[in-house]
């Protein structure tokens, strides 16, 4: 009972449920009415917000079932881009998917966003996603964390990321993972900052609303989530995650309501069919779904049914049968994106690389900005044993995002097959030492890296980069948490 009491400490992490849509209604807005936090308010300093959120972020990915999935995270990026234009939070740390049933989504300081699978399987449709992630923003440009620290005089810089990490491990099934993070001066402070928590969720639920009527989406879904989760909890015997981390009562919901009711009318946008997508895509990749669930769906002609239905099988090693929905889809709508990296997928499972090849260059090439196609094409070029050309590709997307996992563990892939660089190994050990560390496991990167330094004593120019990234992989190992 105390870890759930501590969760409340956060005051930053929501419950909400999920979908993706691709296009933008802009819409004319009032004015925004958000209040001016500043760099000076608050005890930590946005530099020091962004070591935080990276600290955190590598923590979450080492400790927690993430989806390593560049499609699923494109969608998302693309809803969640459409509320960071409105914010100066800049280039964000990362949105990351955990694989996890229970609803919920948490902010980090600095620009890390997280949300379950079972956030995205129980929604209804985008606004009620957009709604989760707006209040969430709503948090970390409102600086809630940094004006919290004022009630956490005398703690490390760390210590309230400490509470984040043990609140998202604590969603696990066994809840006494996050305990011992959670041990410490922080549960006596969990009174005083209750206090801070309501003020701040009436305030992220106002701004986050704003944000959405801005970027085009129906506020009245944030407060239909509200209601709908209200009613969900008595029908219980457990409270969720929402519950937990986001108390409400019948004034906030209240509140809500009024204050959605207050923005004109939003237009409707169809876009049933994309949150469809994601969502059973999602439910498939995660096993949140079964093959009579889908079949159901099959039966109803429901082209997200038919793409989730094959990646369901493909990672059964069904082959036969993923294809066999494939068909059934392409006679639907053959051009989408999501079919042509799963038909590629089939056929790299069936060793058909000249077929996975002509499948996914035709898209890839009409689009080369999308992240998911790009790095299906490098994953069969890869497979080619065209390992430059999947690095050329490649680059120009962690070049943009150094915390990137897929994109360096593709790297390391590629550069092991330049056989005649006398980097090669150098290059594999840097690369491998970048996913090693933004997956979390900061030691071995650093053991990764003093190999690489170690073989590229007689290259200065190499020697010095990699010294260069050591240092700062060992001075970032020390920020404990």
């Amino acid at each position: 009972m105390a870890l759930k009491k501590i969760l409340l400490t956060l005051g930053l992490s929501l419950s909400c449920t999920v979908n993706a849509m691709e296009d933008f209604y802009p819409i004319h807005s009032p004015q925004l009415e958000i209040p001016d936090i500043g760099g000076g308010v608050g005890l930590i300093d946005q530099q020091k917000e962004k070591m935080i959120g990276e600290k955190v972020y590598r923590e979450v990915q080492h400790q927690m079932p993430i989806v390593q999935n560049p499609w699923l995270e494109d969608q998302f990026m693309l809803v969640f881009s459409k509320i960071l234009s409105q914010t100066q939070i800049g280039s964000p740390i990362g949105l990351v998917i955990v694989k996890d049933p229970q609803i919920n989504a948490f902010a980090v300081p600095g620009g890390l966003f997280a949300l379950n699978t079972g956030m995205v399987t129980s929604s209804k449709n985008m606004d009620e996603v957009v709604g989760v992630m707006a209040h969430e923003i709503a948090h970390v440009t409102q600086r809630h964390y940094s004006r919290s620290q004022e009630a956490f005089k005398g703690q490390g810089l760390l210590a309230l990321a400490g509470i984040i990490v043990g609140a998202a491990l604590a969603s696990k099934a066994d809840g006494d993972v996050g305990s011992a993070v959670m041990l410490g001066s922080q549960a006596a402070l969990w009174d005083k900052q209750l206090s801070y928590s309501r003020n701040q969720e009436r305030e992220a639920d106002r701004i986050g609303m704003q944000f959405m009527y801005n970027a085009g989406y129906n506020p009245e879904s944030m407060a239909d989530f509200f209601e709908t989760m209200h009613r969900a909890t008595s029908r219980l015997s457990f409270l969720p995650d929402f519950w937990l981390t986001h108390p409400l009562n019948t004034e906030r919901m209240s509140e809500a309501r009024l204050r959605a009711n207050q923005f004109p009318r939003v237009p409707f946008n169809n876009n049933q069919q994309e949150f469809d997508l994601v969502k059973w895509y999602t439910a498939a990749v995660s096993g949140q779904t079964s093959q009579q669930q889908l079949d159901i769906l099959v039966k109803q002609n429901s082209y997200a049914g038919l793409l989730a239905a094959s990646e369901y099988n493909l990672r059964q090693g069904d082959y036969v049968q993923a294809q066999s929905y494939l068909n059934i889809a392409r006679k639907m709508n053959p051009d989408y994106t999501l079919f042509n990296i799963i038909q590629t997928d089939v056929y790299l499972g069936q060793n058909k690389i000249e077929d996975a090849y002509q499948t996914i260059i035709s898209k890839q090439r009409i689009m080369p900005e999308n992240r998911a196609l790009t790095y299906k094409l490098a994953e069969v070029l890869i497979r080619q044993n065209k390992g430059k050309d999947a690095e050329k590709l490649v680059n120009r997307f962690v070049n943009k995002n150094k915390t990137d996992i897929q994109g360096w563990q593709l790297l390391q892939q590629a550069s092991n097959l330049d056989q005649n660089n006398p980097m090669r190994t150098v290059n594999v050990l840097r690369y491998r030492a970048e996913a090693q560390y933004w997956g979390g496991d900061e030691e071995d990167a650093i053991k990764s890296l003093l190999h690489a330094q170690r073989l590229a004593k007689d290259n200065n120019a190499m020697r010095a980069r990699i010294d260069i990234r050591l240092k700062t992989m060992q001075d970032d190992r020390k920020l404990r948490i």
